[in-house]
């Protein structure tokens, strides 16, 4: 998924000097954006005053939206570097084209996972029969330096594993929970999972002390940590945790994100992660002409011009404004 600011501002973000490393308590309210013409999203990452968690950096939650008699999710080719997109639905479906040659249809619970590498483009949109209701998470993941030139690809893994316990099905988008992992690529220490929950149930979920830790509420009311936590907000949990208390004061899903604080400084400017204002400048000149992000073939529409470069130079920051 792209970001369509027309007027992007660039987000300066990474590094650990920023990085809480204890357990907190801190909610994330959702700036509002528009997507295309007919899609809202909730931006959650990057946050005043949060940029990311471990090596998330970009989160939009959607829907429920009720696309019945409407085109739904209709994102024309745009390109991306120096990340991962991880495509995550509850509801709908989502048809994935890019410039490597996949077309994949992506369905609820089911992992799309591209990885943009040097240079990529793609599209999204609601197939043209699709289901009435699109719910889901659209979310970045920033590569590290040493694999940010990495080859293009894309991953699609319609079954995940599951851990189970009395009242909680979570399913593993990315890296390791309790002992279970996503066949989903990582290249930073890691961690994503659907957590759904029944209503009243109370669990503990184990988790990694050396990461840090988010929640994102898709549905339903949970109390995390004792925080009560809505669809569309996400409550920042910083470091030190070995478990997580979570109670479900309605049947519930959640979105678990985590990772080892990322050690490096960004820029992350409209679709593109860099390292300098030369990355992101070469970038944008490369995709306004046309070389080196490569064509996406079957879109009924143009691409994506890139917004205009901002007039001072783009500086990697910490982790925080």
């Amino acid at each position: 998924m792209s970001n369509l600011d027309r007027e992007a501002v660039p987000a300066l973000c990474g590094g650990r000097g920023f990085v809480v490393a204890e357990p907190v308590r801190e909610l994330l309210s959702p700036r509002k954006v528009k997507l295309g013409e007919s899609t809202e999203v909730r931006r959650l990452l990057p946050n005043l005053g949060r940029r990311m968690v471990g090596a998330w950096c970009f989160v939009d939650h959607y829907g429920p939206d009720d696309i019945a008699d409407e085109p739904g999710m209709q994102v024309g080719p745009h390109p991306h570097m120096g990340l991962q997109t991880v495509s995550w639905l509850h509801d709908g479906e989502v048809l994935h084209r890019d410039s490597t040659g996949s077309l994949q249809t992506i369905r609820p619970r089911e992992l799309g996972l591209m990885t943009s590498g040097r240079a990529i483009s793609h599209s999204e949109e609601s197939p043209r029969s699709h289901a009435r209701l699109l719910h889901g998470a659209q979310l970045w993941v920033a590569l590290p330096d040493v694999h940010r030139n990495t080859d293009p690809r894309f991953e699609h893994h319609a079954e995940l594993p599951l851990v189970t316990a009395p009242g909680l099905t979570a399913t593993l988008i990315l890296g390791t929970v309790d002992g279970t992992t996503s066949p989903g690529t990582t290249y930073t220490p890691i961690v994503g999972a659907d957590l759904t929950l029944t209503r009243d149930a109370d669990v503990r979920l184990p988790l990694n002390p050396d990461f840090e830790y988010a929640v994102l509420c898709m549905s339903g009311e949970t109390r995390v940590d004792g925080v009560p936590v809505l669809p569309g907000s996400m409550l920042y949990l910083g470091c030190g945790r070995t478990e997580l208390p979570l109670h479900a004061q309605s049947d519930a899903s959640l979105m678990l994100l985590g990772g080892e604080p990322f050690d490096e400084e960004l820029i992350m400017w409209w679709n593109f992660i860099g390292r300098s204002n030369e990355d992101i400048a070469q970038a944008r000149s490369d995709w306004m002409t046309g070389a080196r992000f490569g064509e996406v073939k079957g879109y009924d529409g143009d691409p994506l011009p890139a917004p205009e470069m901002p007039t001072g130079p783009l500086k990697p920051r910490g982790r925080v404004r």
